[in-house]
């Protein structure tokens, strides 16, 4: 029994001793987000990560601690080294595969594995292929798990009894009234072992839950607490709760719903807003903008940029020079400086924009859940009402995301996409043409419309994407100096350019002068450092307005919050005359100078954190901890501080926990569109 039970530390220590490796290895590989850490917070996440580390080695070496039970099992040391090594060699490949997830999401492992997994997987593995560096992973993994057979094998041999009786036939548990002396030491042995047992695997002495993902939330930096967290761990929660049914991740209640939806209305509805329907919908109206509020236009052109993250915008206080053709359409539009997205992932930005729903926990997926065939009060239900024609130019397949369905379903009849192009410039065997030629032939369609009516378009760019593929002749100079991420602002560059490409053709247009321009990103991405714990650099995005007299009616710039429910409102108010909608975001260009906007984001993912951000505030109330408060300034020197909690931030507080509640309520009970 002793030699069994060195065993099984020894074996123990070995996967710890692995999880720490790989701990080290994921700080290494994103080095950048640690350049202004503390060391000591980083020994402390560290600290944090083994107790995490030694819940996961505990559970895998449970079936050496019911080995005691008999004598035959712990003689069967080949079955329990084997088991250990093919549990510490999958935990290897996650950690190695998180190398590059983390690097991409800033997240540990989580529900977006599978998530990818669930959409077409060809174009999955092709993604991952041209991507990643696969091959250079795989032999890892492999020399990696040599390597611990190798260690597993060592401890086997050292621990292994020299001279076993094989005259013990005691195969069962020793009954409870045992007799013989050795019989209760071994009972003794066997209770102390369970008992540490129970408590590594609990992570802590504390009464009630085990050790949560709030317990790694130790430091002021995110990357210090995220590296904390172990990824099988959060992989296994995430797949729990993909098992489940989804309505099992949605906000729970705190406010009772009547005061929620009086909340969300007070927040939501303006002075030119008057509520409709209000027994059946919390938030349906009829809107009127000001008449000197709208333009002389009779057209819509959204263009939904992919990762175009507003941290790398000239316009927005970039000086990395990696989007000068937007800069150059700033100088001629309307630009919103504190604007965005309210997810982390593209087809959050598609429902956000176009359909003017948030992103909310237990939702994120919405395009793809029964919900998503609700009817929303968005730009094609709203335009379709008018005879609009409509257009939907993208580089990709439109069954990823289940764009298609859902568009067509919301009332959008026209899709252009991957398989409609001829002698494309580049046809990425991932994801499909480039930009430019997106581009290109948005520009071709758009002046095929019958220009008897008028028509709404969205335009949706791809090349911004990992595995970022690019012309082999690109038309801008590669980036450099910016580290890993000198790959994906190649690709902001070249999207840049082709954004201006098509401006170029659409100027000498006949419908460019009636026509509403909206460009906009989906979503950020990280930079080197992290802004507060929801890193907002993965949030803020540009959003710009070119129409004429635009910026004679409403100035160069805005620094009101905003994010992307709010943009079919804003559209709606410039075209003018009576809409009934039910947006969950507000005409941004009526309100009053005292109001400085507000926004809901949420990451992708399974994770319940939610914030608001409200002028110059983020509150943010993770899952199962105490919201957190920020003061925050965007630009060249973006920074954030941890503020107090204020009477003002309590507010905001209450104010999101309504509107999520009130939202989510609204999709469950399907009346999130315009009525009757």
């Amino acid at each position: 029994m002793a030699q069994h039970i060195l065993f099984t530390l020894a074996g123990a220590g070995v996967l710890l001793v692995t999880l720490f490796l790989l701990r080290l290895l994921l700080l290494v590989y994103n080095l950048e987000l640690a350049a202004e850490i503390p060391l000591g917070n980083i020994f402390e996440s560290f600290i944090n990560g083994f107790r995490f580390d030694l819940r996961v080695v505990t559970y895998l070496c449970i079936p050496l601690t019911l080995s005691l039970c008999s004598q035959r099992t712990m003689m069967a040391r080949s079955f329990l080294r084997i088991w250990l090594h093919i549990w510490g060699s999958l935990l290897i490949l996650l950690g190695l595969i998180e190398l590059d997830f983390y690097r991409e999401f800033h997240q540990r492992l989580n529900s977006l594995v599978f998530q990818y997994f669930q959409e077409d997987p060809i174009t999955v593995l092709r993604m991952l292929w041209h991507g990643f560096p696969v091959l250079k992973l795989v032999l890892a993994w492999v020399a990696s798990s040599i390597i611990l057979y190798g260690a597993l094998l060592k401890v086997d041999r050292m621990t292994h009894e020299s001279n076993v009786e094989n005259t013990t036939r005691n195969y069962h548990f020793p009954p409870l009234l045992a007799r013989q002396s050795g019989f209760a030491n071994t009972y003794l042995i066997l209770l102390i072992c369970v008992i540490t047992s129970v408590i590594a695997a609990r992570g802590t002495l504390r009464q009630g839950p085990p050790l949560r993902w709030g317990d790694a939330f130790t430091t002021e930096h995110l990357f210090t607490n995220h590296l904390g967290l172990n990824g099988a761990l959060t992989l296994f929660d995430a797949a729990k709760s993909e098992l489940s049914e989804h309505r099992s991740n949605i906000w729970k209640p705190t406010i009772d719903a009547s005061l929620a939806v009086e909340i969300s209305r007070k927040l939501l509805l303006t002075e030119h807003d008057q509520l409709v329907d209000s027994d059946e919908a919390a938030i349906r109206r009829n809107y009127r903008t000001p008449d000197k509020t709208v333009l002389p236009i009779k057209n819509v052109v959204v263009i939904l940029m992919e990762s175009f993250a507003g941290h790398y915008v000239g316009a927005l206080g970039s000086q990395a020079g990696i989007t000068p053709n937007f800069d150059g359409l700033a100088e001629e539009g309307l630009l919103f400086r504190r604007f965005f997205s309210n997810g982390t992932h593209t087809h959050q930005g598609m429902f956000a924009t176009m359909s003017c729903f948030p992103n909310l926990p237990g939702f994120e997926y919405l395009m793809q859940a029964p919900e998503g065939n609700n009817k929303f009060s968005g730009l094609p239900q709203l335009l379709n009402e008018r005879d609009y024609n409509n257009l939907y130019v993208y580089n990709g397949d439109f069954a990823w995301d289940n764009q298609s369905g859902f568009f067509g379903n919301q009332g959008m009849t026209r899709f252009i996409g991957r398989n409609d192009y001829i002698d494309p410039i580049l046809e990425d065997p991932t994801w499909g043409v480039s930009d430019q030629d997106m581009f290109d032939r948005a520009a071709e369609e758009l002046l095929k419309l019958d220009a008897s009516k008028p028509f709404y378009a969205l335009l949706q760019t791809l090349s911004n994407h990992t595995p970022y593929a690019l012309p082999k002749h690109l038309p801008v100079d590669v980036v450099s100096g910016h580290g890993s991420y000198n790959e994906h602002l190649t690709a902001m560059r070249y999207s840049d350019w082709a954004l201006g490409q098509f401006f170029e053709k659409a100027k000498k247009s006949p419908y460019f002068k009636d026509t509403l321009f909206v460009i906009v990103g989906d979503h950020g991405f990280g930079a080197n450092e992290q802004l507060t714990e929801m890193d907002l650099y993965r949030y803020h995005v540009p959003l710009l307005l070119i129409a004429p007299g635009i910026r004679e009616k409403f100035g160069v710039s805005i620094d009101r919050v905003g994010t992307q429910v709010d943009i079919v409102p804003t559209i709606m108010g410039r075209l003018g005359g009576d809409v009934r909608h039910q947006c969950w975001g507000r005409d941004l260009l009526i309100l009053p100078s005292t109001d400085q906007g507000f926004g809901i984001i949420k990451p992708s993912g399974s994770d319940q954190t939610v914030g608001i951000v409200a002028g110059k505030h983020l509150v943010i109330q993770p899952k199962n901890r105490e919201p957190q408060f920020y003061q925050y300034h965007l630009g060249e020197h973006a920074k954030s501080e941890k503020v107090e909690v204020s009477p003002e931030d309590s507010q905001r507080l209450n104010q999101m926990k309504a509107y999520i509640e009130t939202s989510t309520n609204s999709l469950i009970n399907n009346t999130t569109g315009v009525g009757g």
